[in-house]
């Protein structure tokens, strides 16, 4: 019904940046919200940031230095990620929640994009 195709991930040297994009296709009526989450070796899936309407919500250990944005006439989603640290290697995975045809809310999961912070 709805697919995500994450673009962006690779390998970034300390201080870097790097923009992930996320693009929502298929029987989308309307989109509530999207995301970002990440997932570290050995940890939880946790949230980066999120963007609901013009309303933005970041993890406190990326706020100030990553940037939520969305482009709605195309359902994409962006994350500009700058002074990249280690700490910030992980598998990044795009979230959205959306209206289908046949008026059902779901959330969807993009495949997940490595993030690799290292010099």
């Amino acid at each position: 019904q709805v697919q995500l195709v994450e673009s962006g991930g690779g390998l970034v040297q300390p201080g870097g940046s790097l923009r992930l994009s996320c693009a929502a296709s298929g029987t989308i009526r309307s989109i509530y919200s999207m995301g970002w989450y990440r997932q570290a070796p050995g940890k939880q899936r946790e949230l980066v940031a999120t963007i609901m309407s013009s309303n933005t919500n970041y993890a406190d250990s990326v706020k100030g230095r990553f940037t939520i944005s969305r482009d709605n006439a195309k359902n994409t989603v962006f994350l500009q990620m700058n002074s990249l640290e280690p700490e910030n290697t992980a598998v990044y995975y795009c979230r959205v929640t959306c209206t289908v045809v046949g008026g059902v809310i779901n959330t969807y999961w993009g495949q997940g994009t490595q993030i690799t912070v290292s010099s």
